[in-house]
């Protein structure tokens, strides 16, 4: 019977990569440098057009963080030509949706319509770059929003400073130490004329992507493309030189306070390479490996078999410079928090000593497989792809060879890379704790 399964898994892995489909896709840039990628579906009369802007938590001035993340919500106050609070009605009023997010490294926004509704996607992105308002009543009126965000998301929320605890820990001198909404007092402080200065420089087409796929004829779209795009001047080259942080040699012992919990976490966040490199991409493998799911070795044995845990994880979150791996566990009743950390240090003692077996190695592989698949299962997903690879890792083809990547990451290979990284005096154990009223 386990033969018979350890088969059929093999089978499906097989099955799976036949039916992953080629995306297929055209470049071209404009005069003023803005890249431009095309792909062609017109399996259904659905488009999607979307920008994104090389720009986000870790760009500006570190006595102003959080602007990437203000200009999301502020480039949609409208334009020239869109009066304040229309862009988001002209939007659902022909049929389409919409959204925007911002990371530490890039923002992004995207328009889903009928295919029909092409030219009107361009023309929103085009007014977004070209000429949007930027006035002191927009920049209030978003100020607002953006607290009243933090507020709910971060500051009101249970285990809502984790990501913050996590950067001011782990970075002391590259600003992914900073979060990416930002201090609001820095957004209080600034002047008009300083987030009009962020915008040209960083908001120009020389330093964006623009990414249209679905239901379109290639060559119609590219003189669209350029009727509405070409008019937007070309921007300063945007140079960066992050300082870099030197190696966690020594186990950083920390503990944080957060008033809207009542049960402490036990974090151990480790300081990784960016996520374009192969060892990030092993490392992608070891966090599934550890908790990808209820079958995972930390859930069944932390949560399922022992009981000691709500909750495991062990998460890579992916970033262009350094990646941050975290191992973090909320206690089940009295189990101290020592003993959680000893428990998965167990595990990743084995990956460092013995080679995971070829059974979990193939599941590994299937469920990445399934998660390629499912990434560009719809256009949404495409355009978004497409994107990224461009910005942030160099190379749009990936949408078609990373799954390669994974492929060839052998058991040796995730031994090597846990033993490389994963050690206890190259990370930061954070106590997250309640906090009291003396505190």
């Amino acid at each position: 019977m386990k033969k018979y399964l350890f088969t059929f898994a093999v089978f499906v892995l097989a099955l799976t990569a036949i039916n992953a489909q080629e995306v297929n896709f055209e470049e071209f840039d404009l005069e003023n440098g803005l890249h431009v990628i095309l792909h062609q579906d017109n399996t259904a009369p659905v488009v999607a057009t979307s920008v994104m802007y090389d720009v986000g938590g870790k760009d500006g001035d570190r006595n102003r963080t959080g602007f990437a993340h203000f200009f999301e919500h502020l480039l949609f106050e409208g334009s020239e030509n869109i009066k304040r609070g229309e862009f988001m009605k002209i939007i659902p009023a022909n049929g389409g949706t919409f959204n925007a997010n911002t990371s530490q490294d890039r923002t992004y926004y995207y328009e889903i319509f009928p295919s029909n509704k092409l030219e009107l996607g361009l023309w929103l992105e085009s007014e977004r770059m070209l000429h949007p308002v930027i006035d002191q009543v927009g920049v209030d009126t978003q100020n607002e929003v953006v607290k009243e965000e933090k507020r709910q998301s971060y500051d009101n929320r249970p285990y809502g400073q984790i990501l913050k605890v996590l950067g001011e820990n782990l970075f002391e001198v590259h600003p992914y130490k900073d979060t990416n909404i930002g201090e609001m007092e820095h957004l209080d402080a600034a002047t008009l004329e300083e987030f009009m200065a962020y915008f040209e420089k960083y908001y120009v087409p020389n330093n964006a992507v623009l990414v249209v796929a679905g239901d379109i004829d290639i060559d119609k779209t590219k003189k669209l493309v350029k009727d509405y795009f070409s008019a937007v001047k070309k921007g300063p080259e945007v140079v960066r030189n992050f300082p870099e942080e030197k190696p966690i040699t020594e186990t950083k012992k920390v503990k944080a306070y957060d008033k809207n919990i009542q049960t402490p976490a036990i974090i151990a966040a480790y300081r990784m390479p960016g996520f374009a490199t192969r060892d990030a991409r092993v490392l992608d493998m070891i966090s599934t490996y550890l908790s990808g799911g209820k079958s995972s070795v930390l859930y069944k044995k932390l949560v399922d078999e022992q009981k000691q845990a709500l909750t495991v994880q062990a998460v890579n979150l992916g970033q262009v410079d350094y990646n941050i791996f975290a191992l973090f566990a909320i206690p089940l009743g009295e189990t101290p928090l020592d003993t959680l950390l000893s428990e998965m240090d167990e595990e990743i003692v084995k990956m460092q000593t013995e080679l995971i077996s070829e059974r979990d190695h193939t599941k590994l592989l299937n469920q990445f497989e399934n998660q390629f698949v499912n990434s560009n299962s719809s256009i949404a997903g495409i355009a978004s792809s497409l994107a990224t690879y461009y910005l942030l890792y160099g190379d749009v083809n990936l949408i078609n060879t990373e799954i390669d990547i994974y492929r060839s990451i052998t058991r040796e290979e995730i031994q090597a890379v846990a033993k490389k990284y994963l050690n206890t005096n190259q990370r930061v154990e954070i106590e997250y704790l309640p906090k009291t009223d003396d505190q």
